[in-house]
């Protein structure tokens, strides 16, 4: 079974790792490290079709890991509000390896594994019991489905009075558990050894800063020596370095600086979240920051090129004969407004507003950022054949217009974070090695 979990991805760089038994996050991480080079690897979330299709694109044009991190809301058993089930986007993404003929490493990885992560758990008010009933339930569909890292996120707990954090030594206990429980399955299935993270960036998980960090990781570590998991270790730990989903976000040099001196003493490495938006992505590589997840900036570029080429619709109807149009810009808004998920990005002071109560430039943001949550649906789906369909009768690829614009936000990471030809500088490393 294990030569057969990952087919998704034949490259030589998995080889490697499938040759030498070392996971293949950790095995490219391991690599870079010895180069010398300062590169940051990045984790875009397949919020989408589109997400997914544009990264295969960017990674082959660009030469570069491609790392999909999926949270529970999005990919999960249930089919999360993308549609797919674990098994079901890893088949995606084989397919679309092939399609575009990438031939370098992918990593697939779930996001934020934990009790109460998934908001429909938070939303049905589930138990700690319920809640890390469903997380296991979630963490073996993954390992079926051929994962190769599982972040283990432990930091929420909703039977605790708001406002207030689970203790250090708690996270750690939960966070070991999942972890166990995932070898557990793991070694059940007889599959190779994966990597994990854990730790989050949220205020409300309580490792916010430096001090804590280290005092969550001196935890663990105590906690995989009563549990015996001695050979596991997380090659991830997400800190807080200053970010969050907001316009003006700004990466903290400082900040991550620190925390990543404590994670390497450890033997990890820094991965940072909410990193949409970022005015400074330069700097992620520049003070060895190994990671950063980017998402909801996708589904922004996403939800902007299908408002300009609603418009241009509406500009070569007539000239077409086109009699029926998508409506697909109308629809996009009605149905996240609809869906109120826009709502878990309220700040405090908007909390018992209506959408309509909102100012202008909030109401555009939230529209532009929660559009991930409805992008899936089945009546922006029929919307947006039809846009595709009667663009393509005045000569216009809209998939293609679509798919661009995703692209630029990729690569404005893949820039910044030095990762292009980054394919070709790991397999020269790891060959040297070799020798």
């Amino acid at each position: 079974m294990s030569n057969m979990v990952h087919e998704f991805d034949k490259s030589i760089i998995r080889k490697i790792s499938q040759n030498q038994k070392i996971p293949i996050t950790e095995l490219i991480l391991q690599a870079l490290s010895r180069s010398g080079e300062k590169v940051t690897l990045l984790g875009i979330c397949p919020i989408s079709i589109s997400v997914v299709k544009s990264a295969f694109k960017a990674a082959k044009h660009n030469n570069f890991p491609l790392m999909f991190v999926a949270t529970l809301n999005q990919v999960d058993i249930d089919g999360g509000y993308t549609g797919w089930t674990q098994k079901e986007f890893v088949e995606f993404v084989k397919e679309e390896a092939r399609n575009t003929g990438f031939e370098g490493p992918i990593i697939i990885a779930l996001d934020h594994g934990g009790p109460w992560l998934k908001d429909k758990h938070v939303l049905e008010g589930l138990s700690f019991e319920e809640a890390m009933e469903l997380t296991k339930k979630s963490i073996r569909a993954c390992l079926e489905a051929g994962y190769d890292l599982l972040h283990i996120d432990a930091t929420v707990d909703k039977e605790i009075p708001e406002g207030t954090s689970l203790d250090i030594k708690t996270i750690a206990e939960r966070t070991a558990d999942l972890i166990e429980y995932a070898e557990e399955v793991r070694k059940e299935l007889g599959q190779p050894k994966i990597s994990y993270e854990v730790g989050t960036e949220e205020v409300v998980g309580g490792i916010t800063t430096p001090e804590t960090l280290r005092i969550f990781l001196e935890n663990l570590r105590e906690a995989f020596k009563r549990k015996r998991l001695e050979n596991v270790w997380p090659c991830f730990v997400v800190a807080n370095v200053g970010t969050y989903l907001t316009p003006q976000n700004r990466f903290e040099t400082e900040k991550a600086r620190q925390v990543i001196a404590i994670a390497r003493r450890y033997g990890s490495y820094i991965k940072g979240h909410f990193t949409d938006y970022v005015v400074n992505p330069e700097d992620y590589p520049r003070v060895g920051m190994g990671g950063a997840n980017i998402g909801p900036s996708l589904a922004h570029a996403e939800y902007e090129s299908l408002k300009e080429l609603a418009e241009l619709e509406q500009t070569c109807a007539t000239k077409s004969g086109i009699n029926e149009l998508s409506n697909i810009s109308t629809i996009l808004d009605e149905t996240i407004i609809k869906s109120n998920r826009w709502r878990k990005w309220l700040k405090k002071d908007e909390l018992d507003k209506n959408f309509e109560e909102l100012p202008a430039e909030r109401k555009k943001w939230l529209l532009q950022t929660s559009s991930r949550y409805i992008l899936s649906q089945e009546n922006i789906n029929r919307a947006r054949m039809k846009l595709y369909e009667n663009l393509n009768r005045c000569g216009i690829n809209a998939e293609k217009r679509v798919i661009e614009s995703i692209m630029k936000v990729i690569e404005r990471y893949v820039k910044a974070f030095n990762l292009r030809g980054s394919n070709a500088l790991i397999q020269s490393i790891l060959k040297e090695r070799r020798k």
